[in-house]
C-alpha cells in the first residue's frame, strides 16, 4: 500500500493534536507535555505564516494516518529539517502501523528531495528511541552528531541524522 502527502489544512488541527499527544508520541518527542487546544491553535497560526516551514498530512490508503513536517523550505542552502508522527491508534486497529511508518518516511525523502529540492534532510531523534534510529538508518540516514538536550528538566541524549541527495 502506498502513501502520499497533502498540505494540512484548519480541519485537520483535532487530528493533528490528538495524534501529537498520544502518549506513545509525546514519550519520544522533544517535548513531553500534552498539548493544550490553545498552544496548538497558536502553533497552527504561527506554521501557516511562516514561508519557511511546511505542514504535510500523510495519507496511508487514502486515510490521514499522520504528519510531517518541514523546516528551512525557503533557505538558499536547502538544508531541510524535518520531523513526524503517526496516527498510532487508528493504524495499529488496522494492523498497518509498520507498513504506514515505512511509507511516510518514503513518501515524506521523495516530497523533501523532488519536490522541496532539498540538499540534505536533518532530524533530531531520542538516542533511546531505537526503532526510529534503525528505521533512518534503513533508508540511508547517517549519524552526524549527538548532543544532550534538557526535556521538561531533565537531560537526554539526542542524535541528529542526515540524508544527503543522491547524484
Amino acid at each position: 500500500m502506498t502513501g502520499k502527502l497533502r498540505p494540512a489544512d484548519t480541519e485537520d488541527l483535532d487530528l493533528i493534536r490528538r495524534w501529537r499527544n498520544h502518549p506513545q508520541v509525546r514519550g519520544i518527542s522533544l517535548t513531553q507535555h500534552e498539548i493544550g487546544p490553545e498552544e496548538h491553535l497558536a502553533w497552527w497560526s504561527a506554521v501557516r505564516e511562516e514561508p519557511d516551514r511546511r505542514v504535510l498530512i500523510y495519507l496511508h490508503g487514502g486515510q490521514p494516518a499522520g504528519v510531517v513536517t518541514f523546516a528551512g523550505v525557503t533557505s538558499p542552502d536547502k538544508d531541510l529539517t524535518w520531523g513526524f508522527y503517526l496516527d498510532i491508534d487508528g493504524l495499529e486497529k488496522r494492523g498497518e502501523l509498520l507498513p504506514a511508518w515505512m511509507g511516510l518516511q518514503r513518501a515524506a525523502i521523495e516530497h523533501a528531495f523532488e519536490s522541496l529540492t532539498a540538499r540534505t534532510l536533518g532530524g533530531e531523534t531520542l538516542a533511546d528511541n531505537r526503532q526510529v534510529l534503525a528505521l533512518h538508518r534503513r533508508f540511508g540516514f547517517q549519524v552526524v552528531r549527538r548532543y544532550e538536550r534538557n526535556i521538561d528538566g531533565q537531560p537526554h541524549q539526542v542524535v541528529w541524522t542526515e540524508l544527503s541527495r543522491r547524484a
